[in-house]
């Protein structure tokens, strides 16, 4: 999966720094989303305004050492919020993060995901993560607890990975795929069942002088098609949140609400323009949950109101 490269949240602090104006029994923590091609952490503070995204961060790890992006990620948000490492409450991982040695806890990605996706759309009662590697479809409550949930197999070619490659070979980016897919006028339909034989299926098609556009939408439709089913074997009804890299992609989205329609499902499919950074978001909320229990317990960790 190639999200494109996102400079610090729009969600900017402001010049005083938050840990000299936080109220007493507000909590900052730090959700850190370690995927296997990108980082993304989320700096949120939970109180009596209830919950908020302070700043934010997604970066490619472009075949270096995850964990020393992971470092430079974190230290460049903390230092672009005016923040220092010890007024956090909880710095919480998730996904592949269970490497980070600065880290107070850990949580699975699901878990994640589902919280993250009801912080940015409270409707939500199921998400859609599309990761680089797989795809999984989430069904929470109103509380963000999980309730079931459905994955693809192991083969790639439900993955962001996979259009990645195709992509490549189609000599666009993935920030150019969603505008090509919804120009098609006439959609290819492709391999929906393993990815040699979809990328066998794009070259034949190339070859045969089908437009990018009608590729590109016909892989859409064969994406967005798994994804559907991961849904409705998992009973989602209502609102689901697209999320992970690929939820920017406006033609995967597209191409998913035209098969829900087609299929008759009960279902609104959504995205938000901080859809990748559920799992980063949901770490960290849970993190402030966990250092509350723990508060009540006796235990204050760094950061906590003492």
């Amino acid at each position: 999966m190639k999200p494109s490269d996102t400079k610090p949240s729009d969600t900017k602090p402001s010049d005083t720094k938050l840990s000299d104006t936080k109220p007493s029994d507000t909590l900052l923590t730090a959700g850190i989303d370690v995927g296997s091609s990108a980082v993304k952490m989320a700096l949120v503070s939970d109180g009596p305004g209830g919950e908020r995204l302070v700043a934010s961060r997604t970066e490619r790890i472009r075949r270096r050492d995850a964990i020393a992006v992971t470092r430079g990620v974190f230290d460049e948000v903390l230092a672009e919020a005016g923040v220092a490492e010890g007024d956090l409450a909880y710095v919480a991982t998730t996904g592949e993060g269970e490497g980070v040695s600065w880290r107070t806890g850990h949580f699975y990605g699901m878990t994640t995901h589902a919280r993250g996706a009801l912080f940015l759309d409270p409707q939500a009662r199921a998400a859609i993560d599309i990761g680089a590697l797989h795809a999984r479809a989430i069904m929470m409550d109103g509380r963000g607890k999980v309730l079931g949930y459905r994955m693809t197999s192991q083969c790639a070619s439900g993955s962001g990975q996979f259009l990645e490659n195709i992509c490549r070979y189609l000599g666009v980016t993935l920030e150019e795929i969603g505008p090509l897919s919804l120009q098609a006028d006439d959609p290819e339909k492709c391999s929906s069942i393993c990815a040699v034989l979809a990328e066998t299926d794009v070259i034949n098609m190339v070859s045969r002088g089908i437009s990018t556009a009608n590729i590109l939408k016909g892989i859409h439709e064969s994406m967005g098609g798994r994804y559907l089913r991961l849904l409705a074997a998992g009973g989602a009804s209502g609102v689901a949140l697209v999320t992970g890299g690929l939820a920017a992609d406006v033609g995967l989205l597209a191409a998913m609400r035209e098969g829900a329609v087609e299929s008759k499902m009960a279902i609104d499919l959504r995205s938000h323009p901080q859809s990748v950074l559920a799992g980063a978001i949901g770490a960290g909320l849970w993190g402030a949950f966990r250092a509350r229990r723990l508060a009540a317990e006796g235990i204050v960790l760094a950061g906590q109101p003492g």
